[in-house]
């Protein structure tokens, strides 16, 4: 398979896919649920985003995994 160089081609090439293995409703109900979206990421992600560093977060998220690996073993 080559790589489509041309983001018109990628486009009608991608939705001719959707439609093909969806049908025409369900592609078009899939491409609805993706928006660009609104805003200034760059500004407001230290509203909404958990303070520290990313080796600081990774660090926390590896704490979790033993406990999750545990719970998931365990009746419920």
């Amino acid at each position: 398979m080559s790589t489509i160089t041309n983001p018109a081609e990628l486009r009608r090439r991608g939705l001719e896919l959707l439609v093909r293995e969806l049908g025409y409703v369900d592609a078009m109900r899939f491409l609805h649920q993706y928006e660009t979206g609104s805003g200034d990421y760059t500004r407001d992600r230290d509203q909404f985003l958990p303070a520290g560093s990313p080796d600081k977060l990774v660090k926390e998220a590896d704490k979790l995994v033993p406990e999750r690996q545990s719970d998931q073993g365990a009746p419920g």
